[in-house]
């Protein structure tokens, strides 16, 4: 029988932890202050953006929003990160993304001061987790270790593949399972055998991008199953990388899409908003 990983219930339970440190620092004088920055309006965006609103509402968290037409300019948004990496105010920066082509990603991830790169994505901030210094973590990875370790799982010693090479969650994921002292293999799109290397973990973290792509076949016996993914299926329904119905027979443990991974994303970003008083 399976176990399922609740991830709204263990987000609640770090939200709640730092709904209280929040309370302790205000009774100190101590603000902080996240401003989330959105060009255009991506519905998908949209919906992130009012949940981390929402989020911030509830822990005591400052938040200041600018909600930027689509023809904003390349200039005129590094313009508004500039002044926000100036104002002691604010704690941390957020840039919605996917920003609209005639933006360059890459030059507005590197103009957020390190100081204040809550995502995680800054080059320094990865430099500093990938050499074990103190930093700002990828949200969605530092998330899934919260998942692991709150649900009980043991990482050090383990078989852990992480299905996924990304910049955002598959790279950093390997890291972090390596400072867990997992023992981590990185597959991707070319790797040989791929079932096969699947089949040897105790952990599979999955974040290849493609709906329900892995089944019970990918999964040993008894294995812990972390879906990252997030698609709508032919019915609109939303759905993970991972064949839930399939995958669940043979789990020791797995995160459900709805309800898994999302949540957790949202309550890392607070935390390293709390965590930015620390780093500033």
């Amino acid at each position: 029988m399976y176990k399922l990983i609740d991830g709204k219930a263990i987000s609640k339970q770090i939200k709640d932890e730092l709904k209280e440190k929040v309370a302790g620092l205000k009774a100190e004088g101590v603000e902080i202050c996240l401003a989330v920055i959105q060009v255009g309006n991506d519905p998908a965006s949209s919906v992130y953006v009012g949940n981390k609103k929402k989020a911030c509402e509830y822990i005591g968290i400052g938040s200041l929003s600018y909600e930027l037409p689509e023809e904003t300019t390349e200039e005129e948004l590094l313009a508004l990160i500039e002044k926000l990496n100036a104002d002691d105010k604010v704690n941390g920066i957020l840039v919605q993304l996917p920003l609209p082509k005639h933006i360059d990603e890459d030059k507005v991830i590197k103009t957020i001061s390190p100081k204040k790169d809550v995502d995680g994505f800054h080059p320094m901030s990865v430099g500093a987790l990938s050499i074990g210094q103190p930093g700002f973590v990828s949200c969605t990875p530092a998330g899934v270790i919260q998942l692991i370790k709150r649900s009980g799982i043991e990482i050090e010693g383990k078989e852990c593949v992480v299905l996924g090479r990304s910049n955002i969650v598959g790279k950093p994921m390997s890291m972090l399972l390596l400072r867990e002292n997992g023992t981590v293999t990185v597959c991707h799109s070319r790797t040989k055998d791929l079932k096969e290397v699947c089949r040897r973990a105790d952990i599979l973290v999955v974040a290849i991008g493609r709906p329900k792509m892995i089944d019970a076949s990918y999964i040993k016996e008894g294995a812990t199953v972390i879906d990252v993914g997030i698609h709508r299926d032919e019915n609109n329904k939303l759905c993970g990388d991972v064949d839930f119905e399939s995958a669940k027979e043979v789990a020791g443990a797995i995160t459900p899409v709805p309800g898994g991974v999302g949540p957790m994303t949202i309550a890392m970003l607070m935390s390293n908003c709390v965590e930015s008083i620390n780093i500033n």
